[in-house]
C-alpha cells in the first residue's frame, strides 16, 4: 500500500478516477438508506403495526449509521479504506438478506441498523474525508460529487424496489439488493487500496471573503463551542429534511395516489438533488461553505413550507423537485466548513461528527414525524415540525456568518 506524500497526485487524473470509484461505492453502500421507505407499507401491512413503529428500522439504522461513522472513519485511518469497505460490503449483504427473513419487526430493524454501522457507514464520512484530502481547487465540487452518490442511490434504487415489491414481493427484492450491493461493493473496494496524498493545504481566499488565517479560534470562538453549534445545526437540518425523504411514500398512499407514485416522488426529489448538490459545489468553491449552508437553509425552509398547501398530484411532483433541488447542498457544506475554519489535522474527526448529527437528525425525524402522524392523523402538523427545526438550523447558520463577518481571521 503506497502511504508516501505525493503532492502531485492532487487534482490528478489518479484524483478523478478514485472520484468515480468512489461515487460507485457510495450508490451501493447507502441503498437501504432509502429503499427502507419504500417497503414501509408492505413491512406495516405485513406485521400489523403502526406507522411509527412501522418507521423505527429506518430511525435505527440512521443512528448506526451515525456512530459507524466515527469508528469506520478511525479504522480507515489506521488501516487504509480497503478493508473496511470489503467488511461494509459484508454488511450490506448480510443486513438485506437478514431483513429479507426477518419474522418480526424488531428483527428487520437489527438487520437495518446493521448496514447502518458496518455497511452504509463504510460508504458515507470515511469517503467524503478521503475525497478532500484528493482535492484543492476543486475541492467544493469534488465533495459534492461523492455526496451526490448518496442520491443517485435514491433516485436509481427506490422505483426498482417498488417493482420488485409489486412483481415478486419485498423479501426476495430485499436478498437480491444484499447480493448485488455486496458483490458490487467488495469489487470496488479494492481500487482504494492507495492512502491518499498527506500534504496540508493552505486556505484559500475565496469571492467576497477574507482568507481564514488564525484555526485555533474558528468563528472567533473555542474550537469545541463552535463544533457544538455546527453539531445541532447538523441535526436541525436533517430533522427537517428527514421528513419528505422518509414519509412521502406513504404521505401519498394516504392521499390515494398509491406507493407506486409516491415513489417516483422520492426518486424525482433525489435526482434533483443530484442537480443540487453539484451545483452547490461550484457555488462553495466561490463563496465558501457557511454562505452555502445558509443559503441552502433558507431555500429548505421555503419547500418545506410549499408542502403545506399543495397536496394534488401534480403539485406534488412539482414541490418534491424544488425540495430536491434546494436542499442537496446542504450536507456537504458542513464538511466544508470543517476544512475552513478548523485545523486540518482535526477534520476527519470532525467532519465525522457533524455528519453523525445529520444522520441522527434523519433518523430523530423519521421517527418523529411518523410519531406526530399517529398522535394526529396527518402528515400537516409533521410538515409544520420540520419547519421548526429548520428555523433553528438557519439561526445558526446566520449567526455563524455574522460571526465570520465579526471575526475574519
Amino acid at each position: 500500500m503506497n502511504t508516501a506524500a505525493d503532492p502531485s497526485l492532487i487534482d490528478s487524473r489518479t484524483a478523478a478516477w478514485r472520484l468515480l470509484t468512489t461515487l460507485g461505492l457510495v450508490v451501493l453502500g447507502n441503498s437501504s438508506m432509502y429503499v427502507v421507505s419504500v417497503v414501509l407499507p408492505a413491512v406495516q401491512a405485513e406485521f400489523g403495526i403502526g406507522r411509527a413503529d412501522a418507521s423505527l428500522p429506518y430511525t435505527l439504522m440512521m443512528i448506526c449509521l451515525g456512530l459507524g461513522g466515527l469508528w469506520t472513519g478511525k479504522m480507515a485511518d489506521r488501516h487504509g479504506l480497503t478493508p473496511v469497505l470489503l467488511l461494509g460490503a459484508a454488511a450490506v449483504c448480510a443486513g438485506f438478506v437478514g431483513a429479507g427473513m426477518a419474522g418480526s419487526i424488531w428483527l428487520f430493524g437489527l438487520a437495518h441498523g446493521l448496514m447502518g454501522l458496518i455497511g452504509s457507514a463504510a460508504t458515507f464520512a470515511p469517503l467524503m474525508a478521503d475525497t478532500a484530502l484528493w482535492w484543492n481547487r476543486r475541492r467544493g465540487i469534488a465533495v459534492a460529487i461523492c455526496a451526490s452518490g448518496n442520491y443517485i442511490a435514491g433516485s436509481f434504487w427506490p422505483p426498482l424496489v417498488q417493482y420488485g415489491i409489486d412483481h415478486i414481493g419485498w423479501r426476495n427484492t430485499y436478498t437480491g439488493m444484499g447480493l448485488v450491493c455486496g458483490a458490487g461493493m467488495a469489487l470496488l473496494a479494492l481500487r482504494m487500496r492507495q492512502r491518499p496524498p498527506m500534504v496540508q493545504v493552505a486556505p484559500a481566499a475565496q469571492a467576497g471573503q477574507r482568507p481564514v488565517q488564525d484555526r485555533s479560534r474558528p468563528f472567533g470562538m473555542a474550537p469545541g463551542r463552535a463544533q457544538l453549534l455546527l453539531f445541532i445545526a447538523g441535526i436541525a437540518c436533517c430533522v427537517a429534511m428527514s421528513m419528505p425523504q422518509v414519509h412521502i411514500v406513504a404521505y401519498c398512499t394516504d392521499l390515494g395516489f398509491g406507493a407506486a407514485r409516491g415513489a417516483e416522488m422520492l426518486s424525482l426529489m433525489l435526482a434533483s438533488g443530484i442537480v443540487s448538490r453539484l451545483v452547490s459545489g461550484l457555488i462553495c468553491d466561490r463563496i465558501g461553505g457557511i454562505r452555502t449552508l445558509l443559503l441552502g437553509s433558507a431555500l429548505q425552509g421555503i419547500a418545506l413550507l410549499l408542502f403545506l398547501p399543495f397536496d394534488g398530484l401534480v403539485p406534488l411532483y412539482i414541490v418534491s423537485a424544488m425540495f430536491g433541488l434546494f436542499q442537496g447542498g446542504i450536507v456537504p457544506s458542513f464538511a466544508i466548513i470543517i476544512r475552513e475554519y478548523f485545523a486540518p489535522q482535526e477534520a476527519g474527526a470532525r467532519v465525522g461528527s457533524v455528519i453523525m448529527a445529520t444522520l441522527l437528525g434523519m433518523a430523530l425525524g423519521g421517527w418523529m414525524s411518523g410519531w406526530i402522524f399517529d398522535l394526529t392523523g396527518s402528515y400537516k402538523a409533521a410538515f409544520l415540525n420540520g419547519l421548526a427545526w429548520n428555523l433553528l438550523n438557519l439561526s445558526i447558520a446566520g449567526w455563524l456568518f455574522w460571526r465570520v463577518r465579526q471575526h475574519p481571521t
